[in-house]
């Protein structure tokens, strides 16, 4: 029996480099244990016993948090261990259950301890630093985490605020010289048909308000209005015809407003006349696009703000649809609500109903970035993205982001918020994302994040209390 349960246990990846001698003085301090569904371990009772998983369902660890039991890890894995794991283990800090009937080999802590002092003193020396070498190494790699991601965002805002900024730019320009070119007409008629000058501010008065409101035509009405228009100019002898009918299209110019500058003026000053009016239209167009351009960036500059919470306390009471919107502000070059024709669509079910939640905006900013940045990476630039918000319970909100990318394999999905595993080739990702996103809601708000995964619908679940814990004073 013994030499059958050494050679058990020699599968186990924890004890396969042990010698038979070091299996066997292991064998005679524990046996298996066959437990059925439920709690093996439970949190804040005395750790007595080390306990290792041979076979059977899935061990699952959960912790006491806000009034709830929190799911923390779920693995079926061969050789997981759990309960007095090293010297310093005195009670059980998270609770452990199984799911199915399953087979433990199960040791006394003071005997696994005696028998790793006598037998395998290394273990214990590995155990322990290897604990304080992960939390160490958490605390790197989730602060580069953050650096990664501070710079991504970073990148993306001066992509964005690069856009309006040339459009500023080149709208200048061509303001410049639109204005020039618009004295030497306006001097000419000034000079040639002086009677007709009130007549043509008044028609540009007019088109004022038509050029105030962008056209609601389509590519094929676009199309057949400069062909009108081009034919009118073309028939009065207007030369290089085509270079107003664009203009005159987008401003909402027509053949009618056309034949009214025809009436105020002479033939002989027509096309004086047409080109004065063209210049206005262009020089109120190149300001339409820098007041769209300046409102763009201020939209970017203000939605930096409650992104970064930089300019606010780390805790405080705020709309958490304010947070998803500056955060998806950041990935404005990647995502587009759903008419804009863009790869990545963004589609909105918020609840506006909820109440503002206290809480700790940045650290939720990070989480909204690390599942959108995962959720849009799953699309491989193409698909819909899904924020969605509503009220769980009494005292929770949800929120949701959901992607119809191929989804997260089942064999997995229970070690997705682990830290260091990740899903992305080596190099593209720190695997510590949603480890960080699983210790902000989790440890910092004490709430909770779940997934659900299946091809063409992947979601993230964050669920939070109306009121996070207050820092400490002091």
């Amino acid at each position: 029996m013994t030499a059958d349960l050494r050679d058990e246990l020699r599968t186990v990846f924890i004890f396969q480099f042990l010698t038979d001698e070091q299996l066997d003085a292991l064998c005679s301090n524990g046996s298996v244990h066959t437990v059925g569904p439920g709690p093996v371990a439970r949190e804040g009772e005395p750790a007595s016993f080390f306990y290792v998983f041979l076979d059977g369902g899935e061990v699952v660890a959960t912790k006491r948090s806000g009034g709830r039991d929190v799911e923390l890890h779920r693995t079926s894995e061969l050789g997981t261990y759990f309960g007095a794991i090293s010297s310093s283990t005195h009670v059980h800090d998270v609770t452990v259950r199984m799911t199915l009937q399953s087979r433990l080999f199960v040791v006394e802590a003071e005997s696994f301890a005696r028998f790793t002092q006598s037998w395998w003193p290394i273990a214990m020396h590995l155990l322990d630093t290897s604990v304080a070498r992960s939390l160490s190494q958490r605390q790197l790699l989730g602060l580069q985490e953050r650096q990664h991601a501070l710079a991504t965002m970073t990148a993306g805002l001066t992509h964005q605020l690069n856009n309006p900024a040339a459009a500023t730019v080149r709208a200048v320009a061509d303001l410049r010289d639109s204005m020039a070119e618009s004295d030497r007409n306006l001097r000419a008629l000034a000079m040639t048909a002086p009677e007709a000058l009130g007549d043509l501010l008044d028609i540009r008065a007019g088109i004022t308000s038509l050029v105030a409101t962008p056209s609601p035509l389509s590519p094929l009405e676009t199309a057949d209005r400069e062909e009108a228009l081009d034919d009118w100019l073309a028939r009065r002898g207007i030369a290089d015809s085509w270079r107003y009918t664009s203009a005159f299209v987008d401003a909402g110019v027509d053949e009618e407003w056309l034949e009214r500058i025809e009436t105020a003026v002479t033939a002989a000053t027509l096309e004086c006349a047409v080109s004065w009016i063209k210049q206005f239209v262009d020089t109120e167009m190149r300001v339409r696009e820098i007041s769209e351009a300046g409102a763009r960036i201020a939209t970017l500059v203000n939605g930096v703000k409650p992104y970064s919470q930089m300019d606010r306390g780390p805790y405080q009471c705020i709309d958490i649809h304010e947070m998803l919107r500056s955060t998806v502000l950041m990935f404005g070059d990647k995502i587009a609500m759903a008419d804009k024709g863009k790869p990545v669509t963004l589609v909105k079910d918020l609840d506006f109903s909820l109440p503002e939640i206290h809480c700790y905006p940045a650290d939720l900013n990070q989480v909204w970035t690390n599942l959108i940045s995962n959720a849009l990476y799953a699309m491989d630039g193409h698909g819909t993205l899904t924020v969605r918000t509503l009220r769980d319970g009494d005292a929770m909100v949800r929120v949701e982001i959901c992607d119809d990318g191929p989804g997260i394999p089942q064999h997995i999905l229970g070690r997705i918020f682990d830290p260091f595993f990740t899903t992305k080739p080596v190099g593209s990702g720190s695997g510590l994302g949603l480890d960080l996103a699983w210790r902000v809601v989790v440890n910092r708000h004490h709430g909770h994040i779940t997934v659900q995964s299946e091809p063409g619908d992947t979601r993230f679940i964050v669920c939070l209390p109306l009121e996070a814990p207050a820092p400490a004073p002091g």
